[in-house]
């Protein structure tokens, strides 16, 4: 078995991981055992599962791509994997639980903020200084601890997700097997492919309005995610969706909400998406102009910024357990 006898399980806002240390590059997973220690009822369940190694000991990477990693100061590399067994691109949610593992198992890593509440003035310098560079196969992420947030909750990391892109609006058609209607979707790539469905919107802002009229698929909550959202035309690589209720927008304070649920290709529907969350806040930066948005997801409540060169992506981690196999 290529898994060590000790995991851990976490989570960042219920997107939730298998994850454990491998400073020696001796535990690089099977997609069959990925597949078995993800399952819910028969292994211990998650989202996906991070190995968090050096970027030498991946196998799927290039020395170019190694070198570039470790030039830019990635000592340590989040190889993840989706819960199919797939090797994934990303995880914004996953990045976050990867800081805060590094935190708690006191990995060599140069990130050693102080654990617990920062409420004082001192402490949350502190956490704010530390940076947690981190290797992914979308390129190196930096990510923070910042203070609690009365709105966003506690052990709160910040992740600089780095460049985004999104493509002309409404170029996919997105249905959802056995279900009547349709809606328009919006490419963005996050370092992984994402359809942006803008499904329902309550704010005054009249090219959302627009956007969400050109969809009949009715209201976000009460869609079936269960299974895959058809998209055409179609991507070949596959691709996260993204539904989204617009609840607000303020051009003045340059800030809006919005409720999201994702169906991520390799996984399911999951309670959380950070890079759906960025995907569809670059979206809807496109659409209004706003740049700061407030997201709720079913497993709690996030803040995106996006900036013309990059998206920080702030919320939660946790790790719950250590288990042993």
């Amino acid at each position: 078995m290529s898994i060590p006898d000790i995991v851990y399980k976490g989570h960042g806002t219920g997107n939730d991981f298998v994850i454990y240390a491998d400073p020696d590059g001796q535990y690089e997973p099977t997609a069959e055992e990925v597949r078995h220690i993800t399952d819910r009822h028969f292994g211990i369940g998650g989202d996906g599962l991070i190995r968090l190694t050096h970027p030498r000991d991946v196998s799927d990477l290039g020395e170019a791509t190694v070198e570039s990693l470790e030039d830019a100061g990635a000592q340590w590399f989040m190889d993840y994997r989706n819960a199919d067994g797939s090797l994934a691109q990303m995880c914004g949610n996953g990045t976050r639980v990867s800081a805060l593992f590094a935190q708690k198992v006191a990995l060599d890593s140069g990130f050693n903020p102080q654990e617990g509440d920062s409420t004082a003035g001192e402490a949350s310098a502190e956490r704010s200084n530390h940076a947690f560079i981190l290797g992914t196969r979308a390129g190196v992420k930096k990510i923070r601890a910042i203070p609690d947030d009365p709105v966003l909750g506690t052990q709160l990391f910040q992740v600089d997700m780095g460049p985004w892109s999104v493509g002309p609006a409404d170029e996919y058609t997105v249905t959802l097997p056995a279900f009547e209607g349709r809606a328009m979707g919006t490419y963005a790539d996050l370092g992984n492919p994402h359809i942006v469905v803008v499904a329902q919107n309550h704010s005054d802002d009249t090219t959302l309005k627009r956007q969400a009229a050109q969809s009949d698929l009715g209201e976000v909550s009460q869609l079936d995610l269960t299974r895959a959202p058809i998209v055409y035309p179609a991507l070949e690589s596959g691709q996260n969706v993204e539904f989204l209720e617009v609840m607000s927008t303020d051009s003045t304070a340059d800030a809006g909400t919005a409720n999201m649920r994702v169906n991520e290709r390799g996984v399911g529907e999951t309670l959380s998406c950070g890079t759906g969350l960025c995907a569809s806040a670059a979206v809807l930066r496109g659409f209004t102009g706003i740049g700061h948005w407030t997201i709720g997801v079913p497993g709690g409540t996030l803040r995106v910024d996006v900036e013309p060169d990059r998206v920080l992506l702030t919320g939660t981690a946790r790790i719950v357990a250590r288990i042993e196999l």
